[in-house]
């Protein structure tokens, strides 16, 4: 007999302890219930995930579960909030209960990790389609945003660029002498909360890496109404990716390719000793508009996009 509804939802998604103060009432009636405390807002995200649109069929359920999770909470890191509790919805084509199975395995276990709570949401039957919902707590007027970058400001990053657009390239046929690294930054992204807690009173102006830095970064100056250069020699690139360029002559591929949740941000010269560890300065924002690269001492204009919907 094929579990109903409510079924699945008590076996796979229930066994979550209710951890975070903020969970007045979580998953078994019509709404949840979350208390804000004083001096805090609420920060809320939405993102889908669409099979053949966002990752491939018969990807590995676990590491997908991982995945939905985390971008989630990288929308919540840039702006500097603290992931407090998430809603899911699953449109299924069929019940399969080992998926099922894998998929709350590996999406509890990123939710465990970061004390977030799972406090509702839906099944219903159609193509594969993952949403989650997620809210954070940011203190009251501090939460960062794309629109107060400033002439002068120094551009910094986390992490790596490029690596996860190596692993799609690798997903695609491109071979890798070394692929694990590349492919897991592209599986299973580390989503920056703490980092992007740490930022708040020091950065002006942040954005997660979803769909390329080129992309990202244009919404920031964009909404800022200022421009920026970024210096190519001090762009963080991997090893693996150095090679792929090498080997294909694609240099843009690390501005362009999306998947490395990591946290673009801008920050006044006199704070950025302020700055924790683990980041980097790739440029500068300036007054003129437009984005452009110093790429060993040859300035050009980049006009590169990121990955957009029904473009």
């Amino acid at each position: 007999m094929q579990s109903s509804e409510f079924a699945l939802i008590r076996r796979f998604f229930t066994n979550q302890p209710v951890k975070n103060p903020t969970t007045r009432l979580g998953v078994g009636d019509d709404c949840a219930l979350l208390t804000i405390p004083e001096g805090y807002e609420l920060a809320i995200t939405t993102d889908t995930m669409v099979e053949n649109v966002h990752f491939f069929a018969g990807a590995d359920p676990e590491q997908l579960g991982h995945k939905l999770l985390a971008v989630n909470l990288s929308d919540l890191a840039s702006m500097g909030a603290r992931p407090v509790s998430v809603t899911l919805a699953l449109t299924l084509p069929k019940v399969d209960e080992d998926w099922l199975a894998a998929f709350a395995k590996g999406f509890l276990a990123l939710a465990e990790r970061y004390s977030v709570d799972l406090i509702g949401g839906d099944t219903t039957s159609g193509p594969l389609t993952l949403t989650v919902q997620a809210m954070g707590l940011v203190p009251r007027g501090q939460a960062l945003t794309r629109s107060m970058a400033k002439p002068g400001d120094f551009i910094y990053m986390t992490g790596c660029l490029g690596d996860a657009g190596l692993g799609l390239k690798i997903k695609q046929g491109y071979h890798c002498a070394n692929p694990d690294e590349a492919l897991n930054r592209f599986n299973k992204p580390d989503p920056a909360c703490e980092f992007g807690q740490a930022l708040i009173g020091i950065a002006n102006s942040c954005i997660d890496l979803s769909d390329g830095l080129a992309g990202d970064l244009g919404h920031i100056l964009e909404q800022s109404n200022v421009g920026a250069c970024l210096d190519w020699d001090d762009l963080p690139l991997s090893p693996a990716v150095l090679s792929y360029i090498r080997d294909t002559g694609d240099w843009q591929m690390p501005l362009c390719a999306g998947d490395d949740y990591e946290l673009c941000f801008t920050v006044s010269p006199d704070k950025a000793e302020l700055l924790p560890i683990g980041c980097r300065k790739i440029g500068v924002i300036e007054p003129q508009p437009g984005l452009r690269l110093n790429k060993s001492g040859n300035i050009q204009s980049l006009q590169v996009k990121g990955f957009e919907h029904f473009s």
